[in-house]
């Protein structure tokens, strides 16, 4: 049966990796929030996606 922690997580790890090249390219604000959102984002796509690489290599 395949594991679909694999293809998510390098999903989530290629998306937080083109949102926070933009986020550091690109200065772009949330007009409401003063915030640059697409690294946040990218970030925590980043780190969710490790946690299921991580958790499909340890089952």
């Amino acid at each position: 049966m395949l594991d679909l922690r694999k293809p998510a997580g390098y999903f989530f790890l290629l998306l937080g990796l083109i949102l926070s090249v933009t986020g550091l390219a690109f200065d772009f604000r949330a007009p409401l929030l003063d915030r640059n959102l697409n690294l946040e984002f990218g970030i925590f796509s980043l780190v969710f996606g490790g946690v299921f690489l991580w958790l499909a290599r340890r089952a």
